[in-house]
């Protein structure tokens, strides 16, 4: 007989993005995982919770230290220049430096960003 897998448990509304603790869509992370590569056919029924727990963890701590970086500017609304500052003072986040920049160009017009969380 078949045990049920460890995140098994973190099912408890089903598998769409509406119910159970997951507050991302599981149907646009499978999609996502899917346009990853050609090599990706089959996906776990447990992979997309996994991910999503992941993107809400990496969301809670970019928000966190983008936040710090408001309270430093003596300021209570977080702008995108505090992500980028938060982004670019912490190592852990440097595969996101060339998405951020300092420069003249905005974020919005130097580069397209397709969200992977959403």
């Amino acid at each position: 007989m078949r045990q049920a897998g460890t995140y098994s448990g973190i099912l408890s509304g089903g598998l769409s993005g509406k119910t159970g603790p997951h507050s991302l869509p599981l149907a646009r992370i499978k999609k996502i995982m899917k346009k990853s590569g050609d090599d990706v056919k089959m996906i776990s029924g447990e992979a997309p919770i996994v991910f999503s727990k992941a993107c809400e963890l990496f969301i809670e701590d970019l928000t966190q230290r983008s936040w710090m970086m408001t309270m430093q500017g003596k300021r209570r609304t977080l702008h995108k220049e505090d992500v980028a500052s938060a982004v670019i003072g912490t190592d852990i986040f440097d595969f996101l430096v060339n998405l951020v920049s300092h420069s003249s160009h905005s974020m919005d017009d130097s580069v397209e960003i397709e969200t992977t969380c959403e």
